[in-house]
């Protein structure tokens, strides 16, 4: 079974979508979304959701899927372990956000 890690940036992007969440609907509800990544993470790692290339034309490498109204961003580190390497909400500007992000 191939592990997954999350990366800085995707941690820290979690970490503001619990946040996010929290004062919007509330700890349990934020809780509960954040718990949805990492089963997701899991997912990917396992191979059960499509691996989708970056388009070429962001010139970044890696892969990308949609998880609830976010998509999140992972490559495969030279151990083989899966790198979640961040999550975006649909609504931001993917090209800006990869520029900062290391992918």
């Amino acid at each position: 079974m191939t592990t997954y890690v999350v990366q800085r940036i995707a941690g820290q992007r979690l970490d503001a979508i619990h946040e996010y969440s929290a004062r919007r609907w509330g700890a349990e509800q934020a809780d509960a979304y954040i718990h949805q990544f990492f089963d997701f993470f899991q997912q990917v790692a396992r191979k059960e959701v499509p691996w989708r290339p970056i388009p070429a034309a962001l010139a970044v490498s890696g892969y990308y899927a949609r998880c609830g109204q976010h998509f999140v961003y992972w490559k495969v580190l030279s151990n083989g372990t899966v790198g979640i390497v961040t999550v975006l909400h649909e609504r931001m500007h993917q090209l800006d956000h990869f520029r900062h992000d290391d992918l």
